[in-house]
């Protein structure tokens, strides 16, 4: 992307995360999705979060895997930073591990902010929590125990920062399949985190939204700091 064209990206995508964030902040689309995945005469939600291999490969494990990849780019771009391949790819290597690592932490630190409920938690389902949304406040009276983390949606983000695979490759063919499937990992992990009652629609989706905001933000930090470092290397 040119530099000009990254920059409306960034625009355009932080737009349409605002506008995402105030539209579900007043509708209650998040609670009519969420009622086809909760069974109110059992009072359980469709999907049993403790079973066993579902619970493996789309939540504890499917994270260690996520985690397993970052560092693997990460040794092949330090330890093979002189080959020729990695030459070619070195910058969206660096994409790749910043993504990693910003958008994860990025999404948990707004989850300890946020302060707002999981559907699991509201008493709309089951709950003890009333119906909050992001920038809601408490009832008076309403005395909370702990604070909950549940907006954005933590684990769909490590699917998403895959979408940074978007910029390893040069071919247009493999950067669309790349970004499909970033994008369908995320919303495996982000279906399942729905099914079982641990987040809404639009923790989902916002953090689809954000990840790309931040990748782009992450692309255009290394490529000035590639245009910098180019430029003092035709100075010497």
């Amino acid at each position: 992307m040119m530099p000009e064209n990254i920059n409306k990206q960034i625009f355009i995508t932080f737009v349409i995360l605002l506008s995402i964030i105030v539209f579900f902040q007043f509708t209650n689309v998040d609670i009519i999705v969420q009622e086809y995945f909760f069974n109110f005469k059992t009072n359980l939600w469709i999907w049993d979060r403790d079973e066993p291999i579902s619970k493996l490969f789309l939540y504890s494990g499917m994270k260690k895997v996520l985690i397993v990849f970052a560092i693997f780019v990460l040794i092949i771009l330090v330890t093979f930073y002189k080959s020729s391949l990695v030459k070619k790819y070195k910058k969206g290597m660096i994409i790749i591990v910043l993504s990693a690592i910003v958008i994860p932490f990025i999404t948990i630190s707004l989850k300890t902010i946020s302060n707002t409920p999981c559907p699991k938690n509201i008493e709309h389902f089951g709950g003890d929590y009333p119906d909050i949304k992001v920038f809601d406040a408490y009832p008076k009276g309403f005395v909370q125990k702990e604070k909950i983390r549940c907006w954005p949606a933590g684990h769909a983000s490590g699917g998403f920062a895959l979408m940074s695979l978007f910029f390893l490759f040069k071919k247009r063919k493999n950067r669309i399949t790349a970004l499909v499937f970033a994008v369908t990992l995320g919303w495996i992990i982000g279906t399942y985190k729905m099914i079982i009652g641990d987040h809404f629609l639009s923790h989902t989706i916002i953090t689809m939204v954000l990840s790309w905001l931040l990748i782009l933000i992450i692309v255009k930090i290394v490529n000035n700091f590639k245009r910098t470092e180019f430029e003092k290397s035709t100075k010497i």
